[in-house]
């Protein structure tokens, strides 16, 4: 094999962000390191031409989708190792019939979105916030605290929507809390829930059962407005909502008229149009915490995507198995 091409079309501000440190000298130790452009109109102005030339193509935020279905029968490009989570965006299904493989750093993003899920129920159990809130806005030191009496994330009974990478490392994040954990995922089978230690249930009992609701489904056209009015109304006085996922499995108009109802609360990274008009009911609520879709975003994190699509191309190229590939069975199901 000819020495590997290695082209990077992950466009500013994002190739900052995840190719730090040593990355680009490890590349460079796998290969002909390429960096075409720097922004996403310019990657897309030549990218048919570049992926008939390259072995590898390192992707991430804002690459803009990739020509495969255009290029000849005699493209090099072999590997596609994407830096970010989610590639349906990204690459057409037909890339699998060119031979192609598919990497990702979506496992890595987990244990990000998985930890901010966790600090949202404890948020949802404790309102440590509207606390914070309430004695910077000079409420009575004894009255800040009559927001809400607070409760133990130990013993709940917490209901998870999704048992992906995100809803699989939430599991193991609520072991040590014994919290009983039950999942709705058509695709989770009877030996791995067990294996997991959770139980299987349907939609409407999850939310009937849990004090604690986390979404984690993809979107998919299943998953349209798959939780509404008749879920949310299941839910017990008190319960809490928590979605780090996509808001596309959530009609957000039921949700936000349980939500005035003052029954429940709720955290939410995600919404049906993002940016949050700064003038959406939302943002009146004292029962909702609201962050700007950062549930997946750390330093560490944004260094392991690209440390991990490295070790992936470094894989390929040594003819080891890819540590996260997406075959294409995956890819169907995928958000």
């Amino acid at each position: 094999m000819s020495k590997c091409r290695i082209a990077i079309l992950i466009p500013e501000p994002h190739y900052d962000r995840v190719i730090v440190g040593d990355t680009i000298a490890r590349l460079s130790r796998l290969g002909e390191v390429l960096r075409p452009a720097t922004s996403s109109e310019g990657l897309a102005a030549s990218l048919r031409e570049l992926l008939e030339t390259v072995d590898v193509c390192l992707t991430g935020w804002g690459t803009p989708p990739l020509p495969l279905t255009s290029l000849g029968p005699d493209a090099r490009l072999r590997l596609i190792a994407h830096t970010a989570g989610s590639v349906r965006r990204l690459i057409p299904l037909e890339a699998y019939n060119r031979d192609i493989q598919v990497t990702h750093a979506a496992p890595v993003l987990a244990d990000a979105v998985a930890e901010c899920t966790l600090l949202f129920m404890l948020e949802g159990l404790r309102r440590v916030g509207e606390m914070d809130r309430r004695l910077k806005a000079g409420v009575p030191f004894r009255e800040a605290g009559d927001v809400y009496p607070g409760d133990l994330l130990q013993g709940q009974r917490v209901g998870l929507v999704g048992a992906g990478y995100v809803g699989r490392r939430v599991i193991r994040l609520l072991a040590p809390f014994s919290a009983d954990v039950s999942v709705y995922d058509p695709y989770l089978s009877a030996a791995d829930a067990a294996n997991l230690g959770v139980g299987r249930v349907d939609l409407d009992t999850l939310f009937a059962m849990s004090r604690i609701v986390s979404i984690h489904a993809p979107s998919t056209p299943e998953t349209r407005h798959m939780i509404g009015v008749r879920q949310l109304r299941l839910l017990r006085e008190h319960a809490i909502v928590v979605n780090t996922a996509r808001s596309w499995s959530v009609d957000q108009d039921a949700l936000l008229a349980e939500l005035r109802r003052q029954r429940i609360w709720a955290a939410l990274d995600v919404f049906d149009e993002e940016p949050l008009a700064v003038d959406h009911p939302f943002r009146r609520l004292h029962n909702v915490v609201l962050t700007p879709h950062i549930a997946g975003r750390s330093l560490t994190t944004l260094r392991r995507q690209g440390e991990a699509m490295v070790d992936e191309i470094r894989r390929w190229i040594d003819g080891e198995p890819l540590q996260f590939a997406i075959t294409q069975a995956m890819f169907s199901i995928m958000a």
